[in-house]
């Protein structure tokens, strides 16, 4: 089925099916009323891209209220919107792990991604999916997605276990200065701690470590965390509850478990992305200012009209369809004989 806004992709029971397109129709109503009015959230946003918004924000808020997570996750993943973007990219699961290879039809970079999924560590849905093959696609590069275990059936240390083993299972197959470690969100927060992992087991870093939108603290940091809840599809709240999920016990505390509380100086260089109208900007402005001043090899590059994990819009907006050029750019300036990736001149708004 086609829209405007790209394609909806649907899955699972079909209760759940109808129930979500319902939904999906009357956002789609009520933002066109409203935008009639001259009633919207961005001024520079129109109809489609508010509806896109609005939904996955209702999806997100019912799914994490659901009494059973499990079938939460079942209605998030009910309907799903996609844009009309086609990734010449193959799948295949990996043998003798729990993860799937995508392999680019045209690859011409000698890199290997080891992606970690967004979800807030509490979903892995077909979108995660489609991210991957975005990722293999426009990188060019042979890319490995883990499955590895969710909250908060699974807590921390569940998570720092699965991105460990994902690393050995990669890097038995690939030198550790071609493999690039890239995550979305809750996988930028994997990726960030993993490198921390790798330097306390005294493994060798990656080639680089990318960060989109990544989560850098699990408590309350930054204004934007609740003053962009109105421009954004994930919330405040629900960056706070996937911490509590992470850490349901307290048994680690925030800092143990925060990338910004560490020290990145010394360790793989830092790519990372940004919206200027997600929750969590002010906190990844913050651990990129905080890592340069320690001394880590760093740049943030800020896309000031964009919402959290903006990238999966590709052709849709220009901005999208910069940062994965930029992404397959900082790749390419940390494989051999590659310019420099420059650090952070504070932030760069693109």
């Amino acid at each position: 089925m086609d829209i405007n806004m790209g394609k909806i992709v649907c899955s699972g029971p079909l209760s759940l099916r109808l129930r979500s397109l319902a939904k999906l129709s009357q956002i789609a109503i009520l933002t066109s009323f409203r935008h009639t009015f001259g009633r919207r959230i961005a001024k520079d946003w129109d109809a489609n891209m508010e509806t896109g918004i609005r939904f996955v924000r209702h999806q997100f808020t019912e799914a994490m209220r659901h009494s059973d997570i499990k079938k939460g996750r079942k209605l998030f993943d009910s309907v799903q919107l996609q844009t009309d973007d086609i990734y010449a990219v193959s799948t295949s699961n990996a043998q003798g792990f729990n993860g799937r290879w995508h392999n680019p039809k045209c690859r011409d970079s000698d890199a290997v991604l080891l992606y970690f999924h967004g979800g807030g560590y509490a979903f892995h849905g077909g979108v995660s999916g489609r991210f991957a093959q975005m990722l293999a696609h426009h990188t060019a590069a042979r890319l490995f997605a883990p499955d590895y275990r969710l909250t908060p059936e699974h807590p921390h240390p569940a998570q720092a276990e699965d991105a460990m083993a994902a690393w050995d299972h990669v890097a038995a197959q690939v030198p550790a200065e071609k493999i690039v470690v890239i995550g979305d969100s809750a996988g930028g927060h994997m990726a960030l701690m993993l490198i921390q992992s790798l330097k306390a087991q005294g493994k060798p870093q990656p080639a680089l470590c990318i960060g989109l939108c990544p989560w850098t603290d699990i408590g309350e940091r930054g204004a934007s965390l609740h003053d962009n809840d109105p421009t954004d599809l994930v919330q405040g709240w629900m960056a706070l509850q996937f911490g509590r999920w992470l850490d349901p016990d307290q048994s680690y505390g925030r800092g143990a478990l925060s990338p910004i509380s560490y020290d990145y100086s010394g360790l793989a260089p830092l790519y990372l992305q940004a919206g200027g109208r997600e929750v969590l900007r002010d906190m990844i402005i913050d651990f990129a200012r905080e890592q340069k001043a320690k001394g880590a090899e760093v740049r943030l590059d800020l896309w000031p009209d964009m919402p959290h994990d903006f990238q999966a819009y590709d052709s849709m907006t220009a901005s999208s369809r910069a940062a994965l050029m930029r992404i397959r750019q900082a790749i390419d300036s940390q494989l051999p004989e590659g310019a420099p990736l420059h650090g952070l001149q504070d932030v760069t708004v693109v």
